[in-house]
This record gives structure tokens, C-alpha cells and sequence, in this order.
């Protein structure tokens, strides 16, 4: 099992970020959203992780032509799908698996989805269920909720969806299911979840309006949708790692570079706000998403805060956020994010049993957690194979010094964050 430890900075850092990882979420759906044109489509900045390295493989094993150079990929779809000979491997990307689930089920032929060990433990069935219920034909181990997934695509119906769960993953199987039906359909959600499907979609041509009453309607087009033509941003999620350790690093500061403002992809940084970090946002384009720049400053130490709400928009930063939790003065509470247990691995037991080894107080709830303030020590910390949880604690390692075990992960996500990371603080691996 591979670890590396992180040393504590020695000296106050300015960090200019223009080689953060392109957006993991926005290169999934570049992958697979090229296979709606009937034209080749063009992207730059691809994500090369290995899970969106697995969707263009996927991609290629369903018929389309992929053209790689460097970080720029053309996709050219094929005149058909055509059924794989194989099954199609999603790797770590939950992501990947739930999206391709809603795309494939309304594509005549048979389809089988797996991943690695930690993805066939990770739950399905909040997608398999209602695509079940639309008509799609999915199958798997535990009744449809563990992968390896067997899906039988075509004659998808439409349909009227309020998910219980507010997910952008859900959201966005549902969208892509909604292309193939037979009529529009309507999807509902308690609160926006990140809709970057939408925004892509309707760059395509997809007629899909939000309404007042929040129904989302989907059009289902008459004809191929118009190729892609993007470059992806930087990913914010990835950033916020930086962010969190100018915040928390005295006479520290980050700039990132090129990244996605989407609103809800940037609540972790309004939350940091909250807490008392000086963060400085610049908007230079906005045509698929609003990119730009982000500053964050120490200001001084952070204070507590509760998390009770928008917590969709910030499901996947908030293992970095507890990182900033257990410097800042008082108690800081998260509620309503029982959604953190289905992820990569548990991140309510996983961050919290690191922050008890690391000498911080915490306590722990189903839906979330208390987080008392206090110095971080330093700590071997299990990642569980979890991306989040290695780089949040790396970045504690700032601080405090720290050792991560099964960094293998990172890989997955963001390749070159031991090159950053290496800007600041020593960083050596070990077996």
C-alpha cells in the first residue's frame, strides 16, 4: 500500500495555481454527451485521471472514434451505438457508473457496467430505482444496488420524478434518460443539486426549462445534437484544497487559475468565507460555465461554523472543510449531509476517525458531525481509498505534519496534486 507524509510549510507561501486539475464532473459529461451529435465534437483541458480516462474507453468501446493529443480530445460519434463485446469498466467514478446507467438505458442492446472494489461496494440503487420506474431494464448483485450492472436499453417512457434525494448524479441519469423517451418529462428536486448537465445540454440544443415550481422539463430532440466545443475548466473541488490551505496557513496566499464559478460548484468558498477567510473572485468568461479566478488570503484564524443547507453544493468539499473546522475557534456542526456515507468511502466515519488520530475532538451524527477547534498533531491517517479524504489530510500535513496511506486514489482525480503540493512543503513517499 503506497503513503507518502507531508512536512509542515516552513515559511509562509504564494501559490499561483494555473495547473489545477480540469473539472472530473465536466470531463464525464464531455465523454459521454459526444456520443449525442452526429458531428465530431472538441474538447481541451480533458481531465487525464483515470476515471475520465475510463469514460473515453467506455466511449470508444460503444463506437466512437477518440482522438487524443495531449489534453485536447475530438470525439467522433458513431453513426449508431454499437452493443460492446466486453464489459465496460467505470474504474473509482461514481459518477461515471450512474450517468452512463441513464444514458445507456435508453440505447437498444446490453449493456454490463463494473468498476474497481471500492465502486461494486458503493450504492446504486438511488439510480437504478427510478430508472426501473421509467421503464429501463437494470439488473445487478443486491437486486440492481451493487455493480457489476446489467442493463438491457430501449423503450425507455416518460416521465413525472420527484427524487427525495437531491443528487446532480440522479439528475443527470434521469436528463439523459429523458432524451430517449417517447414524450417530455418532468424531474424535481428539494434543492438545486450542481446542474452543469443541464447548462451542457441546453448548449447542445436540448430544450430543457426549470420552471418556477421547480420541475425541470425535458424535451426529448428530434434530431442529433450540435458537438461540443469546450474547454474545461479548472475544477473548483480540486482548488479548494489550496484554498483551504491558504486559510488556515498565516501570511499564506492562492490564486486558481481558470476555474469554473458555477454557483454551485463554489458554496465551499462561501462557506470559507463565513468563517473569515478573505477570498476574491474574478469572472473572465461564461459560454458552457462561468470561469474565472479565485484568490484566497489568510486573514486570520477561522471561525466556527454550522452547515445545514445547500449541502448538495458542497458534498464533495466538506471532508477539506472539516480540515478548516478543527483549526478554527469554537464548535462547527454539519447537518442534513447523510449523503457523505454513499461516497467514495463513509466520509463521516472516515474524516472523523483521522481528526481523532490528528488529536481533534469531534462527535458524530448519521447526517453529519461536531468538530471542536483545537491544534491538529501529527497523524497516520487510512484514506480508505477515498481521493478526499488523502488530500484533505495532506493538506493538514501543512500544519501539522501528516502520513496518508493508499494515496493510489489521488490518481484517480487529480494526478499532479503532489506536484502542487510539493510547491509548498516537502512531501516524500514511502511503500
Amino acid at each position: 500500500m503506497s503513503s507518502f507524509t507531508v512536512s509542515p510549510a516552513s515559511k509562509p507561501f504564494v501559490l499561483q495555481c494555473d495547473d489545477i486539475a480540469a473539472d472530473k464532473s465536466i470531463s464525464h459529461r464531455c465523454a459521454m454527451f459526444a456520443l449525442l451529435s452526429n458531428q465530431p465534437s472538441k474538447i481541451k483541458n480533458f481531465l487525464q485521471g483515470e476515471d475520465t480516462l475510463n469514460s473515453l474507453n467506455i466511449v470508444a468501446e460503444l463506437g466512437a472514434t477518440v482522438q487524443r493529443e495531449g489534453t485536447d480530445i475530438t470525439i467522433v460519434p458513431p453513426k449508431t451505438l454499437s452493443e460492446p463485446n466486453d464489459i465496460l469498466d467505470c474504474g473509482n467514478a461514481g459518477t461515471g457508473m450512474r450517468l452512463f446507467c441513464g444514458l445507456l438505458s435508453g440505447i437498444e442492446g446490453s449493456f454490463v457496467l463494473t468498476g474497481d472494489k471500492y465502486l461494486r461496494d458503493r450504492p446504486m440503487s438511488r439510480v437504478v430505482n427510478p430508472l426501473r420506474e421509467i421503464g429501463a431494464k437494470i439488473d445487478g448483485r443486491a437486486e440492481g444496488n451493487l455493480a457489476p450492472l446489467h442493463i438491457r436499453g430501449g423503450g425507455l417512457e416518460a416521465f413525472r420524478y420527484a427524487s427525495s434525494i437531491d443528487s446532480a448524479q440522479i439528475k443527470s441519469a434521469l436528463i439523459l434518460a429523458a432524451l430517449k423517451a417517447d414524450k417530455p418529462s418532468y424531474y424535481k428536486e428539494s434543492l438545486l443539486s450542481r446542474d452543469h448537465t443541464e447548462r451542457m445540454l441546453r448548449g447542445m440544443g436540448v430544450d430543457i426549462q426549470t420552471g418556477d415550481d421547480g420541475w425541470i422539463k425535458i424535451v426529448p430532440p428530434d434530431m442529433p445534437l450540435k458537438p461540443l466545443n469546450i474547454t474545461v475548466p479548472a475544477d473548483p473541488s480540486s482548488g479548494f484544497f489550496f484554498a483551504i490551505a491558504a486559510a488556515i496557513t498565516p501570511g499564506a496566499q492562492v490564486t486558481i487559475s481558470n476555474v469554473s464559478l458555477n454557483p454551485t460548484r463554489i458554496e465551499a468558498y462561501k462557506v470559507l468565507e463565513r468563517m473569515g477567510a478573505d477570498i476574491a473572485y474574478t469572472l473572465l468568461e461564461d459560454k458552457y460555465e462561468p470561469i474565472g479566478t479565485i484568490t484566497v488570503r489568510y486573514r486570520g484564524q477561522l471561525n466556527a461554523v454550522i452547515i445545514d443547507t445547500h449541502i448538495a453544493w458542497l458534498i464533495d468539499e466538506l471532508p477539506a472543510l472539516a480540515i478548516a473546522m478543527a483549526t478554527a475557534k469554537g464548535t462547527s456542526s454539519v447537518f442534513n449531509a447523510k449523503e457523505l456515507r454513499v461516497k467514495e468511502s463513509d466520509r463521516i466515519a472516515a474524516t472523523l476517525e483521522g481528526l481523532g488520530h490528528a488529536g481533534i475532538e469531534t462527535r458524530e451524527r448519521e447526517d453529519g458531525y461536531d468538530i471542536v477547534g483545537g491544534n491538529l498533531k501529527k497523524a497516520t491517517i487510512n484514506s480508505y481509498g477515498d481521493h478526499r479524504i488523502a488530500m484533505s489530510f495532506a493538506v493538514a500535513g501543512i500544519l501539522s505534519g501528516m502520513t496518508i496511506e493508499d494515496i493510489a486514489c489521488i490518481e484517480t482525480s487529480f494526478p499532479n496534486f503532489s506536484n502542487i503540493l510539493r510547491k509548498i512543503s516537502e512531501v516524500t513517499h514511502g511503500n
